[in-house]
């Protein structure tokens, strides 16, 4: 039976690694699995911060919330990688704001 998709919406890479994991790991296919090891290996931010550093990054930096999930999955460690996310709008920013969003998020960095 075909299924039908109710919503749409862009998750972060610490979302989808608990989606996989609350299914249960002895249930999921192949592709799952390989997408819960990806996940487990390429999180970088703590799941309950998730939603604190979208919100605050659409909020208060005015990124998109799509730009700001990407952000969030990659953790970028210079200006220069931030703006390689945000140069899809074409759009002009201070490197002031961009060293605000860096100092942001390494706050939020999950340590090693």
């Amino acid at each position: 039976m075909a299924r039908k998709a109710l919503k749409e919406r862009t998750i972060t890479v610490p979302q989808v690694k608990e989606a996989l994991e609350s299914i249960g790991e002895e249930r999921l296919d192949q592709f799952q699995r390989r997408s819960l090891d990806y996940a487990t290996k390429f999180t970088k931010v703590d799941l309950d911060k998730v939603d604190t550093l979208v919100n605050k990054l659409v909020e208060e930096f005015e990124v998109k919330e799509e730009e700001a999930v990407q952000i969030i999955n990659a953790m970028p460690e210079s200006i220069h990688e931030i703006r390689v996310f945000l140069a899809g709008g074409r759009r002009i920013i201070e490197s002031s704001k961009l060293e605000k969003i860096l100092a942001f998020l390494n706050k939020y960095r999950k340590k090693e």
